[in-house]
């Protein structure tokens, strides 16, 4: 079940990923192409408030063409610690810091064709500034939904966004075993 990389082959290379097309030997000698976007990779939290309520952000997804709800996240820069990117990305999105931070582990989001691996985590609020700091590009709202009404919400088909939805579920797992 392992496949040689005979040679890869560029054919875009942009700000944020990298697409290229790989020659393969798969185990029974037999040679086939795999299409491949490389990714830097994420991070995402699910922070919550003394009152269990979840912070999300809504932004609209260009791929999509809609305005989303998801847990806040980012994207690694090179090279960049994912704990610390997490802290960052929250800080910047939400105006909050976090204690108690537990790992919810990666996600790979979509295995057939991107190596992007989405690092999880949840945490109970510590701080609150209030004030964003927002990429130029960046537009967000920050919204405030109670664990169990956002749970209903992931089993409603109501959040489609898949780091979104592990991470709710995992939250409540853990709050429920009184962990978090």
């Amino acid at each position: 079940m392992n496949e040689k990389t005979l040679k890869d082959t560029t054919v875009f290379d942009g700000h944020l990923i990298r697409v290229h097309v790989d020659d393969v030997e798969l185990d029974n000698g037999t040679l086939a192409k795999r299409e491949i976007v490389s990714h830097p990779g994420g991070v995402s939290v699910a922070i919550l408030t003394e009152k269990n309520e979840l912070i999300f952000v809504k932004q609209f997804r260009c791929p999509y063409k809609e305005v989303l709800l998801e847990l806040p996240a980012g994207k690694l820069e090179p090279g960049e610690d994912p704990f610390e990117a997490m802290k960052r990305e929250q800080l910047e999105e939400t105006g909050t810091t976090g204690k108690n931070y537990i790992s919810l582990g990666n996600l790979y989001p979509t295995p057939g064709y991107c190596g992007e691996i989405i690092r999880l985590w949840a945490c109970r609020v510590d701080k609150e500034t209030g004030e964003l700091s927002l990429d130029p590009d960046e537009f967000l709202q920050n919204l405030r939904i109670p664990l169990d009404k956002a749970v209903e919400m992931v089993l409603n088909n109501e959040i489609p966004d898949s780091k979104t939805q592990v991470g709710i579920l995992k939250t409540a797992a853990l709050v429920e075993k009184g962990l978090l």
